[in-house]
Order: C-alpha cells, then structure tokens, then sequence
C-alpha cells in the first residue's frame, strides 16, 4: 500500500479481499443452486445471470483490494460492491468508500 496511509487502509485492504472471496463463493453456490434449477427454466439464462457475474465480480475485488488506497480502484470496488450484492458486496463496498477515505486523510 503506497503512501503509509496507516490502518485505515488496511482496514480497507481487509474487508476489500474478504469481500471478493465471498463473492466468489456466492457465485459458486449460485452456479450449483441453478443447475439445479435448469431443470425448471431456461438453461442459458439461469446459468449466466448471476453465478458468473459474481464469480467475475469476486476475482476482480480480490486482485483490486491491493490497490484500494488508489482513488480510481476505490472507486471501482465500490461500484464492484454496488453490483455484487449480498454480505461480499457489501463488505467490497465498504472497504472502498474506506480506501477513498483513507486516500483523501
């Protein structure tokens, strides 16, 4: 983390990695709720509509959390928090607004 910003973010840094790892494992357990789940509707629109997304989602916050204390990243995982949804989202989220807030202190 370049600039020393302390433990503000690191903090950030934190709840950014756990975040996308939840993600990740959202989108796992989404892929395994929907094939169960093809079985009753349509097989290309369960399948792509969220376990994917989030799986990518999730890769993406956990390569970007290095780089949190950055103001273009944290923006970016706050949008990432914003998409993803559920508790990783969130903790994306909050982990972004903390690497912006820790980019400006």
């Amino acid at each position: 983390m370049k600039g020393g910003k302390g433990s503000l973010g690191h903090v950030a840094y934190i709840l950014a990695i756990v975040g996308g790892i939840v993600l990740v494992i959202q989108g796992i357990l989404g892929l395994l709720g929907s094939a169960v789940m093809m079985a009753f509707g349509s097989p290309l629109g369960v399948f792509f509509g969220s376990g994917i997304i989030t799986i990518i989602l999730g890769i993406v916050a956990f390569v970007l959390s290095k780089r949190v204390n950055e103001l273009l990243w944290a923006v970016v995982l706050i949008v990432i928090g914003f998409l993803g949804g559920g508790i990783g989202g969130l903790l994306v989220l909050i982990g972004g607004i903390l690497g912006l807030l820790a980019h400006f202190i």
